[in-house]
């Protein structure tokens, strides 16, 4: 049983449009609420919140909606057609809010487009393991998550290259990323007949036996559940340590990706698009990185390499607040960041699933996105309330309050790692989950 490579890179196409729209959707917008509409540090946060917020209901909602739904072209994407045709044409007017200074029909605009894009993200995560066996979703998803990258690397460039001055038209942005978002999804509904291919997948996957693989944690602790098949209190204890590390170290980096690009202005006196340099070393080291992180987790194991991605994380946001004037040198620091972050994205979520038993891995990984999303609801309020009334120079200082505090939490964990198996292919070292 091998992988079917164009498959998944053509399933990895829509991914890929909904990274290139959140790159976009967090660096850009901040800027026009600020700079277009004059709306304080903290309104800022709110808005910049709200995504998360409705993702903690639209994405289980509309993830489990499209389980049930059956149509000639599939289950998954007639949500992605339709989200991402309403997700694109309220795109296009953004900037023409932005540019008349129409706050109401921006604020309105903007939530049309949050609840498009809420409305098939999750149909479109789902799509990868609905056409691909389950012994092969680690490479599979090792290629989506490359493809995600390629989106959010793409949006990057264009910033650099079409946003400039003090007062940037944001149109040929926003028409580069929707025209992204519309050749992926036409590209994907041309070449993936999804009806066919997940029939295909299913009478496959009822012809493979398949071993029920459980984690050193279970096999250890199995003994110890009780009648209830409760998870046991010292299992139980390290997951909470995972959870609140999650959330410590998503508070710390949401808070910097979220505001850097207002940052640059207001410390740094850099133009609108001056932000996009550091983020794309960041994005483009996060890539590169993954190879050997895969080899050290592999080595190591995953708690020693996300400990010591927390330290490289800490240590470059130390070093971002002791840039007080622009410098090349930030670009280092940010990939250091990258490569930190890297190590972290990597083993995080494997940890969480592999302390719960097989049969709970959905319900863990709901958790373990909860956690995560929770963080990034609140971090743009907090940290643009300490922007607002203290000052720009608190953005470095909270990430690493925040990031010091992931560390101290993590080391408290003492369940759910492990050595991973070392990969047969080098592309499976870039696999964020199954």
């Amino acid at each position: 049983m091998k992988l079917n490579y164009k498959r998944t890179f053509f399933v990895g196409l829509a991914f890929m449009s909904i990274a290139a729209f959140w790159q976009m959707y967090d660096n850009i917008i901040p800027l026009m609420l600020k700079n277009t509409f004059g709306l304080d540090e903290t309104v800022t946060g709110v808005v910049m919140a709200l995504d998360n917020v409705l993702a903690l209901f639209l994405l289980p909602l509309l993830g489990s909606l499209s389980d049930k739904v059956d149509t000639p072209i599939g289950k998954r994407t007639p949500f992605i057609i339709g989200g991402t045709a309403i997700a694109v044409l309220s795109l296009m007017f953004i900037p023409a809010a932005d540019k008349g200074k129409n706050l109401f029909l921006f604020i309105a605009l903007l939530g049309v487009v949050l609840i498009a894009m809420g409305t098939y993200r999750s149909p479109a995560v789902a799509l990868m393991p609905d056409l691909t066996p389950k012994p092969l979703r680690s490479k599979a998803n090792a290629v989506i998550n490359l493809m995600g990258a390629v989106g959010a690397v793409y949006t990057l460039i264009m910033v650099k290259l079409l946003v400039k001055g003090d007062t940037p038209n944001y149109q040929p942005l926003f028409l580069s990323v929707a025209g992204l978002m519309v050749l992926a999804v036409v590209v994907l509904v041309v070449t993936i007949n999804e009806k066919k291919l997940s029939a295909e997948i299913i009478a496959l996957e009822e012809d493979v036996i398949e071993a029920d693989k459980v984690d050193d944690t279970y096999k250890k602790d199995d003994k110890q559940v009780d009648k209830n098949d409760k998870m046991p209190k010292e299992v139980r204890r390290s997951l909470y340590f995972i959870l609140a590390s999650i959330f410590l170290w998503f508070t710390a980096y949401n808070a910097v990706t979220t505001a850097f690009s207002r940052y640059v202005v207001e410390v740094w006196k850099l133009e609108a698009g001056g932000f996009a340099d550091a983020l794309l070393v960041a994005t483009v080291a996060a890539i590169l990185s993954y190879l050997p992180i895969g080899q050290i987790a592999s080595k190591i194991g995953r708690k020693k390499t996300i400990i010591g991605g927390i330290i490289l994380m800490t240590a470059s946001y130390f070093a971002g607040s002791l840039i007080i004037v622009y410098s090349p040198l930030i670009n280092v620091v940010f990939a250091f960041t990258g490569i930190g972050w890297a190590a972290i994205s990597v083993n995080s979520l494997p940890m969480v699933l592999e302390i719960c038993k097989l049969s709970d891995t959905g319900k863990y990984t709901g958790i373990y996105y909860t956690t995560s999303m929770s963080a990034q609801i609140l971090t743009p309020i907090i940290s643009g309330v300490l922007l607002e009334k203290i000052s720009y120079a608190t953005l470095f200082p909270y990430a690493v309050i925040f990031s010091f505090a992931s560390l101290c939490t993590m080391l408290m964990v003492k369940h759910g790692d492990s050595k991973p198996i070392k990969k047969a292919n080098a592309i499976e070292n870039f696999d964020i989950v199954d």
